[in-house]
């Protein structure tokens, strides 16, 4: 049987592999299956296979080698339009819509980013990776629309993503908040796991992920209460930025997940934005600096909300 290996930079130390495993591909792969990987040395860390417990230092190369089954489905690539902001040879930056799956899961296989990326640029699908993958160095939430790089090598990848590692790429979103924080800036350092009792929800736990999130309050001059908020995160946990937020009584306004149970605004999704996007180009080293508008209509329910 054929395999394919999945390769990413451990994203921090004291994690033990097995985790860090799931963390990164446990949407394509279940926590059985990937004991099963590491017990028949199908897992190695820094070219060295380990066992499910090894700690990890943070910075080392993980590399998964996944069975392909003999009828396995690639990703259907997609001619969908893409609003690209900025290409050149190695990465494309990409402004998001709200509503589009970053990479095909179990209930979006289709009218994903990566499906649109294979089309635009067939090369990705060469990429040193899994397919269901290629091209993509971070994520947004499904609904959170704005900025996104992908790799459109597998050299430009790898440095892309130390960069992340290195935490010297800068991100800043925006985000509307059903109440005004209690102080205008804050930093929120609250570790983050999958909540034990649901997991399609993140949750702050004791013994999770490190993660740090600061938040500047930008506009309160709303009747209902809300605020806007700009917010800058330290790292790239799942959900980082919605959990956070609820996590001090300050949910975002359209977030159904973690958010009011009875939402106010009739929104169809969340309301948060990627607007900044900051790093070295992977081969030149040159800065690169990318910003987005918030997008209609997101700039339609702030005004709505001032005539209210």
């Amino acid at each position: 049987m054929s395999s394919k290996q999945v390769e990413f930079i451990a994203p921090a130390a004291g994690e033990r592999v097995d985790k860090a495993i799931v963390a990164e591909i446990g949407e394509s792969l279940s926590r059985a299956q990937i004991q099963t990987l590491i017990g028949e040395e199908q897992v190695t860390v820094n070219g060295k296979a380990v066992k499910a417990n090894f700690k990890l230092k943070g910075g080392e190369t993980i590399r998964v080698l996944i069975p392909i089954k003999e009828k396995a489905e690639s990703v259907l690539a997609e001619d969908i339009a893409l609003k690209v902001i900025y290409e050149d040879a190695d990465l494309a930056v990409i402004d998001k819509p709200a509503g589009m799956t970053v990479h095909p899961g179990v209930q979006n296989e289709t009218g994903t980013l990566v499906s649109a990326l294979l089309s635009r640029w067939p090369e990705i699908a060469a990429m040193n990776i899994e397919e269901k993958r290629a091209g993509i160095v971070h994520r947004l939430d499904k609904d959170t629309s704005g900025l996104i790089v992908i790799a459109k090598n597998d050299p430009a990848r790898r440095k892309l993503m130390e960069q992340f590692q290195a935490h010297t790429i800068e991100k800043s979103y925006i985000a509307l908040v059903e109440r005004k924080p209690q102080t205008k800036v804050g930093r929120i350092d609250a570790p983050i796991a999958r909540d034990p009792h649901n997991r399609k929800r993140m949750a702050v736990i004791r013994n999770g992920k490190n993660a740090i999130t600061e938040y500047t309050v930008i506009d309160d001059d709303f009747h209902n209460g809300q605020a806007l908020v700009k917010l800058n995160i330290l790292t790239g946990r799942t959900h980082q930025i919605r959990v956070h937020m609820a996590f001090i009584g300050c949910p975002v306004v359209g977030d159904r997940m973690y958010g009011f149970r009875k939402q106010r605004t009739g929104m169809r999704r969340h309301f948060l934005h990627a607007t900044e996007l900051a790093f070295n180009q992977p081969t030149s080293g040159e800065r690169l600096n990318f910003e987005s508008p918030l997008p209609a209509g997101l700039q339609n329910v702030l005004e709505k909300l001032k005539e209210n």
